[in-house]
């Protein structure tokens, strides 16, 4: 996890002493040794993410440069879709600067998990008319992805007696890594076509 926002929220949360052995934070990042910490974890591991800002910044571009996969979280209100608008036309250039399509979609997050809001469904079919790719899975408002930033625990070490509906937090977490890993298998299989 490289952690280039500068708020370092991730840095934060592992400092609480209890972040899986497996993970790694790099927290000390700038846009001038982005990409080598980029090009040094993907050595290392196979899944490295970059957490950035919300910003049309140049670390956000070099970081783009580099990715497999771009995650756009938004919010299911118009303002959040209007954030995220920004994010795709960092893309886009992106895309003209490199001359290849760049992988990405939309992730509406802290949405309510029983009720899809008219406003939610406007967004999402204003993205889709738009042939803007949006993740099916969305992450949903749920007291353990606050409880894992205020107790710095990973979902798997919280429990269930002190969060309410853990359960429903973890498929809910673990459906959206299911889909992201599918469609980085999707566009590797892609690519591995277009080589042959």
């Amino acid at each position: 996890m490289i952690d280039a926002d500068p708020n370092r929220p991730f840095q934060s949360w592992e400092r609480g002493g209890n972040a899986p052995t497996n993970l790694k934070i790099v927290a000390d990042v700038d846009e001038e040794n982005i990409i080598d910490k980029i090009e040094d974890a993907a050595e290392n591991t196979p899944f490295v993410i970059v957490d950035l800002e919300g910003t049309a910044s140049k670390i956000v571009v070099l970081a783009v440069s580099q990715a497999d996969l771009v995650i756009i979280p938004t919010q299911g209100s118009q303002l959040d879709a209007e954030q995220a608008g920004r994010a795709l036309k960092v893309i886009r250039q992106q895309e003209k600067m490199a001359r290849r399509a760049v992988n990405y979609g939309v992730l509406l997050t802290r949405t309510n998990p029983a009720i899809r809001t008219r406003s939610t469904a406007h967004i999402v079919e204003g993205l889709s008319s738009n042939k803007i790719s949006v993740f099916y899975t969305q992450l949903h408002e749920r007291e353990a992805f606050r409880a894992m930033f205020s107790f710095r625990l990973p979902l798997s070490k919280l429990k269930p007696e002190e969060v309410s509906n853990l359960n429903k937090a973890i498929a809910n977490a673990d459906a959206f890594t299911s889909e992201v890993i599918e469609r980085l298998r999707e566009a590797k299989d892609r690519t591995a076509e277009e080589a042959a």
